[in-house]
């Protein structure tokens, strides 16, 4: 899915429309040592019937995330873009 690299928009901050730089939003590094992560890591060891984390379900296409910047100001603030799409947004010149 195409979307522009820069798109004029309302500024939460500002208090106006400006036009706003667009990137993509990139998900964060995982904690290794998170609760989550120790508890799954403990269900894979062994010899214990079907192994975890092999799922067979078809997953449902993500909703794409885009980080827009004011000039003005400077802040950033994040957008989802539709609903849920097969395909990854790609910023367009």
């Amino acid at each position: 899915m195409k979307y522009p690299k820069e798109v004029r928009t309302y500024c939460p901050v500002c208090k106006e429309h400006t036009v706003h730089k667009v990137k993509l939003a990139s998900k964060g590094k995982a904690r290794s040592m998170a609760a989550g992560n120790r508890k799954h890591a403990r269900k894979l060891m062994g010899h214990g019937g079907k192994r975890a984390g092999e799922k067979t379900v078809k997953k449902q296409g993500k909703r794409q995330k885009i980080v827009l910047e004011c000039p003005q100001c400077k802040k950033k603030h994040e957008r989802v873009i539709g609903g849920r799409t097969k395909k990854k947004l790609e910023l367009e010149s």
